[in-house]
């Protein structure tokens, strides 16, 4: 067997008896690594020193990346579903790797737009086709404990930076000697940015390489054993049929979910993207913040922190309680939070971060409950599709998030000189985005059995896939 036919979708069919617990594994070597997307401010201030830009031609970088991220999701899920997960991991992977050597070459011939070429772009392609090729894989895995499934894989994405943060600041000061990762005026220089990108990029390409050896999909027919397909039919809002991509996004169900994904990822996102800076606004009395830089960065890990258990726990627990209900408490509870960020959360440090942790592992529970979500309303036939082209949602967010908390800010005066009272704006915003999003939720309603598949659709398909 050749190593592209190793490839294909018939030859990643588990023999019998293959646990099914080797699964998470898998997805999360490609999640870890992609999720080094969320650990791009550790080489921010280097970028602007190095290519003499400023922070906004430098964001830009991340913000291609998430773009093309939801583009790629929503253009290739059916590709993905067609020709399974183990070639789309290789392709993410390939892609991946190849926007960090891409930007090596930028970086050392001082051309940011191929940065822009290389990370925006190659890298955000791998980011989409890697963050969705294990999901509907997972979900046939584990039909009994879809949440629990997702949340582990999904997981991997809101901690890749708890692994990359520490890791590129450690390399950078290896390969650059007057660079030290404790002092946040200090640069490391293009030489050393040039090979902390080539590792990464080879790096990444290798670990992904044990996602993509071990990773099967569950022969046609198989189920956990002592499983009854009969209990979904207890639970209110679970299908039993089968939704194609193509009928999914004609159903008003799909653009209610789109829209609930859409406000809690731009109430999470304004957070993330500006906590470092906000944690010490707050706490900002005569000119000087009771929060120094270094423990200011203390915060932004422990908001990881939040945003992968959050990815695990809130998921998991959807299995239990119902994915509607659970997005009932990530966008009402969050909306109380966001009021008493901005009313009392200048009043206690540790009241802040509480505060400010819940809302993130909101925001990283969103994320992973809601292939789950799209499994209940649209079953498994093609839920990794459909799952691509809800990731649109994210896209749209990344960008309205960030603008609606700097567009307040700048308003309210320069960085460095803003108190809490700035934020206030932003963050009742934030409220009203949340309920947007609340009352999207409780819309959602069963898909219309027109838009249903023939009966035996899905399992025609898979035996044909499989043969």
């Amino acid at each position: 067997m050749s190593l592209f036919s190793a490839l294909d979708h018939q030859h990643t069919v588990a023999p019998e008896g293959y646990s099914r617990w080797l699964i998470p594994p898998a997805a999360l070597a490609v999640h870890l690594c992609i999720g080094q997307a969320y650990a791009t401010s550790v080489y921010k201030n280097s970028f602007i020193a190095h290519f003499d830009a400023g922070q906004t031609a430098i964001g830009v970088i991340f913000s291609i990346a998430i773009v093309m991220l939801g583009l790629s999701a929503a253009v290739c899920g059916t590709w993905v579903e067609r020709n399974g997960p183990r070639k789309a991991m290789l392709v993410s992977a390939c892609f991946w790797a190849a926007g960090f050597l891409v930007s090596a070459l930028g970086i050392g011939t001082g051309q940011l737009w191929l940065v822009y070429l290389g990370y925006g772009v190659l890298g955000g392609i791998g980011l989409g086709i890697g963050y969705i090729s294990p999901v509907s894989t997972l979900i046939k895995w584990f039909p009994d404990r879809p949440g629990l499934a997702t949340g582990l894989a999904i997981m991997g994405f809101g901690g890749g930076a708890l692994i990359a943060s520490p890791a590129s600041r450690q390399l950078l000061s290896l390969y650059d000697p007057d660079y030290n990762p404790n002092i946040s005026t200090s640069v490391a220089d293009g030489h050393a940015l040039v090979l902390l990108f080539l590792t990464l990029g080879i790096g990444y390409f290798l670990i992904m390489m044990f996602g993509v050896a071990n990773i099967r999909v569950p022969a046609p027919g198989w189920r956990p054993a002592g499983w009854d397909p009969a209990s979904v039919k207890a639970k209110p809002l679970i299908t039993t049929a089968q939704v194609s991509a193509a009928n999914a996004i004609r159903s008003r169900s799909f653009w209610l979910l789109w829209i609930v994904l859409f406000c809690n990822v731009t109430a999470g996102i304004g957070i993330l993207e500006q906590a470092s800076p906000m944690i010490q606004d707050f706490f900002r009395e005569d000119g000087a913040s009771a929060v120094a830089v270094a423990a200011a960065g203390g915060f932004v890990g422990v908001l990881s922190l939040f945003n992968m258990a959050g990815r695990f726990a809130w998921s998991t627990t959807s299995d239990l309680i119902g994915r509607k209900p659970i997005y009932l408490i990530y966008l009402g509870v969050g909306m109380v939070m966001y009021l008493l960020l901005a009313t009392v959360g200048d009043t206690a440090i540790p009241l802040f971060v509480l505060l400010a942790g819940v809302i993130l592992s909101f925001y990283g529970g969103g994320f992973a409950t809601v292939p789950a979500y799209l499994r209940d309303l649209f079953g498994t036939y093609q839920v990794g599709a459909i799952h691509g082209r809800l990731l649109t949602a994210w896209s749209a967010a990344g960008v309205a998030g960030p603008l609606i908390v700097n567009g307040f800010l700048d308003a309210q005066g320069k960085p460095g000189t803003l108190t809490s009272s700035a934020y206030q704006p932003a963050l009742l915003t934030m409220v009203g985005v949340l309920a947007v999003g609340f009352l999207a939720n409780l819309l959602i309603r069963p898909v219309p059995a027109a838009l249903h598949e023939p009966a035996d659709a899905g399992t025609v398909r898979e035996k044909e896939a499989a043969a």
